[in-house]
């Protein structure tokens, strides 16, 4: 079993789910296509959000919160012998990143039957989207579609796209010591590395005035 973080680099895009507790890799789901378009949003968190909040308006509360959306295609129509059930292998894997396992759902039904609750639930798996070597960010799926688009005799979907958006977990969501947190933390990491490269004379801006 592959160690984290060094094995979260697959040959193209996906996801990687992560043991949250161990770090270890424990599935990965490659895209046979990398995304052809990318939409990112950003929302800055800020405390001043009414007008005139002087002493506010200025301070972040915390990292901006940023979600992707995208579209991953899956097609075995060139090779169906090797896809015996078409993409339903593919399209479960990424389902089930939305669900707790049958194991969870029958120990919550038996302890409901016993009278008892669980107090805390088990944690799931870290979930890591890895859109090339400088995009490996913790996410929780926030939208999942699939169109099916063609199929085989016995039904199995063999073409599909799944339209996906993902919202991108910070250290407010995992702390700082999560594996996760540490992702997130090498993630704006980067980004703050990329901006330094960015050195323009103040004059070609024009030099404001205070």
């Amino acid at each position: 079993m592959s160690t984290f973080p060094g094995a979260l680099n697959p040959v193209r895009g996906g996801f990687v789910l992560v043991d949250p507790d161990r770090g270890t890799v424990l599935r990965t789901i490659p895209f046979q296509y990398n995304p052809d378009t990318l939409t990112r949003t950003l929302t800055p968190q800020g405390i001043g959000s009414e007008p005139g909040d002087r002493l506010e308006v200025l301070r972040l509360k915390g990292p901006a919160q940023e979600q992707f959306r995208f579209d991953a295609e899956f097609d075995a129509t060139a090779e169906p012998e090797k896809y015996p059930d078409g993409l339903y292998p593919v399209l479960s894997a990424l389902e089930l990143t939305m669900y707790p396992t049958v194991r969870q759902l029958q120990r919550e039904d038996a302890l409901a039957r016993e009278g008892q609750i669980e107090v805390a639930p088990l944690e799931s798996a870290l979930l890591v989207l890895v859109l090339g070597p400088k995009r490996v960010v913790p996410v929780r799926i926030t939208e999942f579609s699939v169109t099916e688009e063609f199929f085989d005799q016995a039904l199995n979907p063999i073409r599909a796209k799944v339209g996906l958006g993902v919202r991108v977990l910070t250290v407010d969501d995992l702390g700082h010591r999560h594996h996760g947190g540490v992702l997130y933390l090498t993630y704006q990491g980067r980004k703050e590395g990329f901006a330094q490269t960015v050195r323009h004379p103040i004059s070609d801006l024009g030099t404001p005035r205070v």
